[in-house]
């Protein structure tokens, strides 16, 4: 005996179907064992989500911060703290500055600009 008509056991319905067929259907315990994230739901994300944040510091932080890069003597001669180059795009004008500090900064909100300049220092553009 055998497989009685000829299509009984040609082509691809002998099989449950070709490719990915029946993956929800016949075939879910061979999805789930062995492709576990094919049916994974992965969301969207804007483009806006991928632009790159701007690390911030306040206008509080900064006296610690240029005695740590410009010691005592540097806070004191006037130099400039290049906030580019350690990485921090912008100054928020949280907290109070008693030293007079000449900043490299690419952006700066008003209130942190007129704390500075109270304190005598001043805004380089980079």
């Amino acid at each position: 005996m055998g497989w009685g008509q000829v299509g009984q056991h040609r082509k691809s319905g002998g099989r449950g179907g070709k490719g990915g067929a029946g993956g929800r259907k016949h075939f879910w315990i061979r999805t789930v064992k062995y492709e576990p994230e094919r049916y994974l739901k992965k969301g969207f994300l804007p483009p806006s989500s991928k632009v790159p944040k701007v690390k911030t510091i306040n206008v509080g932080e900064l006296t610690e911060l240029a005695m740590n890069a410009l010691t005592d003597y540097g806070i004191k001669g006037g130099n400039e703290l290049d906030l580019t180059s350690m990485g921090i795009g912008k100054v928020l004008g949280r907290g109070k500055i008693a030293v007079p500090l000449n900043l490299k900064v690419a952006q700066i909100t008003s209130s942190a600009q007129e704390k500075i300049e109270e304190a005598g220092g001043s805004i380089i553009e980079p």
